[in-house]
């Protein structure tokens, strides 16, 4: 028997009640794990368990491979035609809109960011990348190619089978639409994994997949710990494509995995240290709003935060001193109030992480601007408060910083290229401020790292913003913006950074195999 997670929300940005299952999700149904073991969720806020949900194991993938493999082989891949498939992704989006204040509220209490970044970014971005594959459902068209009048040569794009999926846990929701949208778009069942630290939006999915009228089995939920279920998905002989999201260093080891076992499939979205650059012409007040939302939105934790600020030196001075009092100005507060900017970090591990790294970057030598501490030490304020099944729950009544896992908005400056501040993924609002003399100079700089996932460019002079944009080794890059992304345009990186892409229709082709058709149409050898 599975639990259910039940919660009133009674605050600022929402008033509503949730219950939902949170056991594995099989076949179309909830259940206890093989173990019948549980998972503690911890609210970010206050360092408090939310609730339980059942803990996945690789007996359980395997449960979940054989349904996703009989779904697949009688009911789904390509015995349900494009159009249909369109239709159930329809309408899953339809019912996420119908529901994006529940969702946008699980999110934040999940994962401990703001209601309305968690609204307005995560889950709205995660309804049009739904919605985005429901249109490419009947849509993936092979070739006819010529050779010969006696014969007929044609491609076919056939799905995987079954496909693996693991999520981190900093975006879930976007991160799932990502994985969901284009795998069942193309035909394929999966078992995907959420991060067993924000397993909440994922589960209550579930229920929605189950509304919207999937066939049981096209859609597998297990929440368990990497080196179990994550593990088990990257090795299973019965699992035909992976895809991971998530860090550089597990990238390396779900990719030895998938080698060690069938070679399956593999695309990988991993870590960033993106250079922000930002030239002597640029729009000052502009560049400062965009650097300050590039580092600090979801509090730093992106792997495409523009962390490494390149500012050129006749404006760094300027830039420094606006910069420094719009990441002064931002509010650090309660996920659930709407004037909120930042909330805490994830947990007390991330939360331990980021304070190592600033701890390092002083020793290194680098001169704290601003912040490195944690934030709330010296007031006290009142969250609002929650019920949970009939008991009040307060989320508040105590110092921010004591057991919520809040960091301030942190600059560094003064840097050298060897820092580990300045070469390593942070993932918290911490970015390093590096001046340069010109183009050559900010390019070189910007592409000596071992990760290209995204970069950003800030000039009104066209030729030199598509100049710079076409040397930088990344994946994506923003000209005048940062961290924008869109259903329809691919995201991914180059170099260390991930194999593949995600988004738009290049995702696809993650998700097919191409088959190659001849017709001899003549009567001789």
């Amino acid at each position: 028997m599975s639990t259910t997670f039940t919660y009133e929300f009674d605050t600022e940005a929402y008033k509503g009640k949730v219950s939902f299952p949170t056991g594995i999700f099989i076949d179309g149904q909830f259940s206890a794990g093989s173990e019948g073991k549980t998972i503690d969720i911890v609210d970010p806020t206050n360092g408090r368990v939310l609730t339980t949900v059942a803990e996945g194991t690789a007996a359980d993938v395997d449960r979940a491979v054989v349904a996703a493999k009989r779904a697949y082989d009688s009911v789904w891949g390509l015995k349900t035609p494009g159009y249909q498939r369109g239709v159930f992704l329809a309408r899953l989006a339809d019912l996420m809109e119908a529901h994006i204040d529940e969702l946008s509220a699980l999110e934040a209490l999940d994962a401990g960011k703001p209601f309305l970044w968690a609204k307005n970014i995560d889950v709205t971005g995660a309804i049009a990348t739904i919605r985005y594959y429901a249109g490419w459902a009947d849509k993936m068209h092979g070739k006819v190619i010529e050779t010969t009048e006696d014969k007929l040569a044609y491609t076919r794009h056939e799905p995987f089978g079954v496909v693996g999926q693991i999520i981190p846990w900093n975006v879930p929701l976007v991160m799932m639409a990502f994985k969901l949208g284009p795998a069942l778009a193309t035909g394929n069942a999966l078992v995907l994994k959420p991060s067993e630290v924000t397993p909440l939006t994922a589960l209550r999915m579930c229920s929605l997949i189950n509304e919207a009228g999937f066939p049981p089995g096209t859609a597998n939920i297990v929440v368990g710990y990497g080196n179990t279920v994550g593990q088990a998905i990257s090795e299973h002989m019965g699992i035909d494509k992976i895809a991971f999201t998530g860090s550089t260093l597990v990238g390396r080891k779900v990719m030895e995995a998938a080698a060690k076992s069938n070679l399956k499939n593999v695309t990988l979205e991993l870590g960033g240290k993106s250079p922000n650059i930002i030239f002597d012409d640029a729009d000052l007040d502009a560049a400062v709003q965009w650097t300050s939302y590039g580092i600090f939105w979801n509090q730093g934790q992106a792997c495409c935060a523009g962390t490494r600020i390149f500012v050129q030196e006749g404006i760094y001075d300027q830039f420094l001193k606006a910069f420094t009092e719009k990441a002064r100005s931002l509010k650090l507060g309660h996920t659930f109030e709407l004037e909120t900017y930042q909330g805490p970090l994830i947990s007390d591990i991330q939360f331990t992480r980021v304070m190592s790294y600033i701890e390092c970057g002083k020793q290194e030598g680098a001169n704290v601007h601003l912040g490195g501490e944690r934030h709330g030490e010296a007031g006290y304020w009142v969250q609002p408060t929650i019920k949970q099944e009939g008991a009040t729950v307060h989320l508040g009544g105590e110092r921010h910083g004591e057991a919520g896992y809040w960091v301030q908005p942190t600059i560094f400056t003064d840097t050298t290229p060897d820092m580990r501040i300045v070469r390593e993924e942070i993932f918290g609002p911490v970015g390093v401020l590096i001046k340069f003399k010109d183009e050559d100079d900010v390019l070189r700089q910007a592409n000596d790292t071992l990760y290209g996932l995204a970069a950003a460019v800030f000039t009104p002079d066209v030729s030199r913003a598509l100049r710079v944009a076409h040397t930088l080794q990344a994946g994506t890059v923003w000209v005048n913006c940062i961290n924008m992304v869109h259903a329809n345009v691919p995201f991914g990186g180059y170099k260390q950074s991930g194999i593949g892409r995600e988004q738009g229709e290049y995702a696809l082709d993650n998700y097919t195999n191409v088959k190659a058709v001849h017709v001899n149409l003549g009567h001789t050898v």
